[in-house]
């Protein structure tokens, strides 16, 4: 799943069937031609989505040089993969970026986003580093300010991220810097202050589509980590009337619903959304809990993605292949490792969640405590990871 927050405010200023892959067949194939087509990425004649890219590939082609050409087509590949959940359009907007990817300093519209697609490669380093050169060139590019702030709340570096949010304030409408401050204060001890602001922030009719989803969901994930969990559903229920299809909103109501044991609901909501892992993986979950045949074939499938990911050197679905070694495979010292190394690279709830879990069961409280003094030092007000964190530090083994 294209996971991160990131796709969730990229644009936000204005710009199947189950497959069933036996486990005997699990091993990646190899093409020996680089002209070998393995997959075309889905799209039926009809779709306007298709004919727009068509028509972008098109422009593209005939100059090959125009950042502008590039910059839209890469720009709705992004888009596209937020939509759909297929990674493979993240590859396509890179290689639509080719000729200006490995420049010391592109233009400040590649710069902006060759920052996003390592932003979602988990490449936060490089991505922190783009955006620190695009806004020397361009100190009063919002979309910067808000992409930096939300890699820096990713990696807990809390107060450098709400010194980004706070730069938008001139720059942004003031829904804006409401969501992006909000977003921080709800993680870091300031939840009744954020959702209220945010509660008001909806009220405005004056949102796009993408904004009100982003909006609804930070106050959907907040309250729920209160425990407010009425208050969680009225706001996921906001963000889905919007009707656009986003992967990080399924993704969040997909947990949502699985910890109120509504395994049914996540079925009918994921049955068709096989494509990213994190939903793939969302679904197992739901069809183990109430022992669907089916759940046998999605286990092997994800088995199978997360080794190819492996052999690839991907780091993007260490959270994702943590989560399933301990839930799905109930393996917990397989488990452990990979929660630490998620950890090292991204520190959101989620990812203090499968480290604190592994942990318990492997019955390491050392493991834990980099979590523990994550959660004391920024006040976080989770009270499912509180109750895990309590139960570990209770433990006697």
């Amino acid at each position: 799943m294209i996971r991160s927050r990131m796709f969730l405010v990229l644009l936000v200023l204005g710009w199947s069937t189950m497959n069933h892959i036996d486990p005997a067949y699990s091993e990646p194939y190899r093409p020996t031609d680089d002209r070998q087509v393995l997959e075309r990425l889905s799209f039926k004649p009809s779709d306007p989505v298709a004919r727009e890219l068509h028509n972008l590939r098109t422009d593209l082609r005939r100059n090959p040089r125009n950042l502008d050409s590039a910059v839209q087509l890469a720009t709705r590949y992004i888009e596209q993969g937020r939509s759909e959940g297929d990674p493979r359009f993240l590859g396509q907007a890179q290689a639509t970026l080719a000729l200006w990817w490995n420049e010391p300093s592109p233009p400040p519209a590649a710069l902006l986003l060759r920052a996003t697609i390592r932003q979602n490669t988990h490449d936060f380093d490089q991505a922190i580093a783009d955006l620190d050169q695009l806004l020397t060139l361009q100190p009063t590019n919002a979309q910067a300010w808000l992409t930096k702030a939300s890699i820096l709340q990713v990696q807990a570096r809390y107060d450098e991220a709400r010194r980004a949010c706070q730069r938008l304030g001139r720059l942004a409408a003031r829904h804006v810097l409401v969501g992006c401050l909000s977003d921080i204060g709800g993680m870091t001890g300031h939840s009744a202050k954020s959702k209220e602001l945010l509660r008001q922030t909806l009220s405005d009719s004056a949102l796009s589509g993408h904004e009100r989803i982003w909006i609804a969901t930070i106050l959907a994930e907040t309250a729920t980590r209160t425990g407010a969990i009425e208050e969680a559903e009225q706001a996921f229920a906001e963000a889905f009337k919007v009707g656009i299809k986003d992967q990080y909103l399924l993704g969040a109501y997909a947990d949502f619903l699985l910890d109120q044991s509504r395994y049914r609901d996540v079925l009918a909501m994921l049955q068709h959304e096989t494509k990213a892992d994190g939903l793939l993986l969302r679904l197992a979950l739901a069809e183990q809990a109430l022992n669907i045949p089916w759940f046998q074939n999605h286990k092997a499938e994800l088995a199978s993605r997360f080794s190819a990911s492996r052999e690839r050197g991907a780091a993007t679905h260490v959270r994702e292949e943590a989560r399933f070694t301990l839930t799905i495979l109930h393996d917990a010292q397989q488990a452990l490792p990979l929660a630490q190394a998620n950890w090292n690279v991204q520190r959101e709830p989620a990812d203090a969640r499968i480290l604190l879990q592994s942990a318990l069961e492997a019955r390491n409280s050392a493991a834990a405590q980099p979590v523990i003094e994550w959660l004391r030092t920024n006040h976080v007000e989770d009270i499912q990871l509180q109750q895990l964190s309590k139960q570990i530090q209770e433990a006697t083994w």
